[in-house]
């Protein structure tokens, strides 16, 4: 038996979700299924019947990365989109292979389909241009017309919502027509491109254009890769473009003859720590004094544009036992300093009670720079994520090569997966020695930090112990009389 599926093309992603989770709860097999859009059929419509109308009794799960990947998938141009999503929804119910990964034929295909429906909104973001009609009410009105390669105007408008929130504007393409009036987003049929009007900002636009551009850094194979000439008939300032080409060489010969000009005050010292800076970050550190100093100019993930400093460990150098939280926090970004925040206060008394003195271990975090929120005048903490935590494990693998303790103390669920790469939740793996990823022996325990804002007084005093019993553990374990370490795993 075939199915014909009919879809919408406003609100494709939605229809398409419920249409797969039909088909797939009636264990409908994909070369059963003639997915169709805009009112087109394929073949074999005649012997095709519409889904059922209600969910089957089979129940599919699916990863959330297949939900974000089909979210963006279904916006290529591409009619065959639908069944190869189906199809690799069902690879997934049925656990056949990995139809996601880019070493899948299936999920190369999908990878790539996804990529350039993200670089066409990309696009669009970057080169639809607005013109000003006349308006009847308070708030300013605006078109444009653009030509994008996918069905992405749909998933694009979200971005120009949010900028302009306080304007009504219209956006019409081929396909569709996004229109945004008083706050409300709706999409029509598209069309032909209308007749705007002209706008006297396009003037003021294209002499910006023009002034700011730069003969000597005319690269014209990087110019049309990241504006493609097929945009440029929409665009004001690309008209200038042949023009200020044909000008480039003798504008370069004009400026060689003006001469260089005098730096202003400040830009040597300013240069040299800039140099001084790559130098770090092409040399492998050899001492934990000299990979503290690297990881002061530490770039390898955002999180350095918006915090203080870098936060590095301190205490032994030579310490048998190693601390490590997840990040700083805000008493720590402001101090350069690990463990000095509230969450410190509480390890660093619990240690005191475990006859743990701070100078005799290394104290650090997996992560060294704060990550924040910014609300007001406070600075409110977030959640590193994984891709941050292995940026930063370079660091972190540093400071274990340098110190070279005999027993690590991971305190939290980041520390705990930056040490050891297993990302499981903690209340099963407290108090337990596992294997880390530099082949030395990790005890996993909670953090201050979680503990302080458990809402239990008994549930608080219950973890509160724990963490001092772990504290009491790593330094019987780094004792020099101590006994071969158990590690689970290893």
């Amino acid at each position: 038996m075939n199915y014909a599926v009919a879809l919408p093309d406003r609100g494709t992603f939605a229809a398409w979700r419920m249409a797969a989770r039909v088909a797939i709860s009636h264990r409908i097999a994909p070369d059963q299924i003639d997915w169709q859009t805009d009112g087109l059929s394929g073949a074999g419509l005649f012997a095709a019947q519409a889904l059922p109308d209600d969910l089957g009794a089979h129940q599919a799960r699916v990863p959330e990365a297949f939900v974000k990947l089909a979210g963006s998938v279904i916006w290529h141009a591409a009619p065959h989109r639908f069944a190869l999503l189906y199809q690799a929804l069902w690879r997934l119910d049925q656990r056949d292979g990995a139809p996601l990964s880019p070493a899948d034929d299936l999920g190369r295909r999908l990878q790539l389909m996804a990529k350039a429906v993200g670089r066409d909104i990309h696009k669009m973001h970057a080169f639809v241009r607005f013109r000003e009609c006349a308006s009847d009410g308070a708030r300013r009105s605006f078109a444009a017309w653009f030509e994008p390669e996918h069905h992405t105007l749909e998933p694009g408008s979200a971005f120009f919502v949010k900028r302009f929130a306080d304007m009504d504007w219209m956006i019409a393409t081929p396909r569709l027509t996004a229109q945004f009036r008083a706050g409300d987003l709706s999409f029509g049929a598209g069309g032909a491109r209308p007749d705007l009007p002209e706008d006297a900002s396009e003037a003021l636009w294209a002499t910006y254009f023009a002034n700011i551009f730069n003969p000597a850094r005319v690269k014209l194979d990087a110019m049309r890769s990241e504006m493609p000439k097929k945009y440029w008939k929409n665009l004001p300032e690309t008209r200038l473009i042949p023009e200020m080409l044909k000008d480039a060489e003798a504008r370069v010969q004009r400026m060689r003859d003006a001469g260089g000009s005098v730096a202003r005050p400040g830009a040597a010292a300013i240069s040299t720590r800039y140099r001084a800076a790559m130098v770090q970050r092409v040399d492998v550190p050899d001492s934990l004094q000299a990979a503290g100093v690297a990881a002061s100019q530490c770039r390898r993930c955002g999180l350095c544009e918006a915090a203080t400093q870098t936060v590095w460990g301190e205490g032994a150098p030579d310490a048998r036992l190693m601390i490590v939280g997840e990040q700083p926090g805000d008493q720590e970004d402001l101090a350069g300093r690990p463990f000095v925040g509230p969450a410190g206060g509480l390890l660093r008394q619990l240690m005191a009670e475990a006859a743990l003195d701070p100078g005799g271990v290394w104290l650090t975090n997996a992560v060294k720079h704060f990550k924040f929120a910014p609300r007001g005048k406070q600075r409110l903490h977030q959640s590193v994520d994984r891709q941050e935590i292995e940026h930063c494990r370079w660091w972190l693998g540093l400071e274990l090569r340098f110190v070279q303790p005999r027993i690590t103390l991971a305190l939290g669920a980041s520390a705990a997966f930056a040490l050891t790469g297993d990302a499981t939740p903690l209340a099963a793996r407290r108090g337990g020695v596992e294997a880390g990823l530099h082949q030395g022996a990790v005890l996993i325990s909670w953090h201050p930090a979680y503990i302080l804002r458990l809402p239990d007084p008994t549930r608080q005093a219950q973890a509160r112990q724990q963490l001092l019993a772990d504290l009491q553990k790593a330094r019987a374990l780094a004792a020099d009389d101590a006994p071969g370490l158990k590690v689970l795993g290893a």
